[in-house]
């Protein structure tokens, strides 16, 4: 890890920390719903959420895909949450570590929006369903439910708006970033359809198919305290 990266990480970190002194200073928690208990496991799950968006070493890119395309796992700290406390929790980690990342963003924030938009149509819908059945069934299904919203939000939103736009703030033209991807895959013959079917859609079927493999296999070790702990306290919504 370079200084760079420590230094970002560390600024990142002081940063969730700001933002939980905020949160209790201004008595936040007196919301409905809402306990000091919660706000502190938020901020510890943004955390772990911060790292794994921020540090570029917990991030790769496949070779099948244009360098553009990285896998980053910070979903799985806000699915695990989302679980269990509540999709409201779930989205509140998503948005803070998407704050956090915007300061260090390479692509002015047009890679955060994006990630942004898809982590919450995947990390929501979960929730949402595992919060009414609460058992490795439940979270089997939930996960999937999350990359069925997620597949296809993001394939068709990474095809046509995210792609113009990131092409338009970064000064890339149409046969730029279609080069990029004919290196590794020459069948994508446009940045339309071909370029949903051989790019955008496989690719998020394989980040989301290893979030969700990571998320069941910390789910067996973690369910029995989650239930626990939200049998005790109350959920968010």
């Amino acid at each position: 890890m370079s200084n760079w990266d420590i230094a970002r990480l560390s600024i990142a970190l002081i940063l969730v920390l700001i933002l939980l002194v905020i949160l209790l200073t201004h008595n936040f928690y007196k919301a409905k719903g809402v306990t000091i208990e919660l706000i502190t496991r938020t901020a510890i799950f943004s955390t772990f959420a911060v790292i794994l968006y921020v540090v570029p070493l917990f991030q790769f890119a496949l070779p099948i895909f244009p360098t553009f395309l990285e896998i980053h796992l910070d979903e799985i700290p806000a699915l695990i949450a989302g679980f269990a406390y509540g999709p409201g929790v779930g989205m509140m980690i998503i948005l803070i570590k998407t704050i956090i990342k915007i300061p260090f963003s390479t692509t002015l924030a047009v890679g955060e929006l994006a990630d942004f938009i898809y982590g919450v149509v995947f990390v929501v819908p979960a929730a949402m369903y595992y919060k009414r059945h609460r058992s490795f069934k439940g979270c089997v299904v939930a996960s999937l439910i999350g990359v069925a919203f997620q597949v296809v939000v993001a394939s068709f939103i990474t095809s046509w708006p995210i792609l113009d736009f990131y092409m338009f703030v970064m000064g890339f033209t149409e046969e730029q970033i279609l080069y990029l991807c004919q290196l590794v895959n020459p069948n994508v013959t446009s940045l339309g359809f071909t370029f949903l079917l051989w790019v955008a859609l496989p690719f998020n079927l394989i980040k989301d198919a290893i979030v969700v493999l990571l998320t069941w296999l910390l789910y067996k070790r973690l369910h029995t305290f989650i239930d626990k702990r939200t049998a005790r306290k109350p959920v968010a919504t």
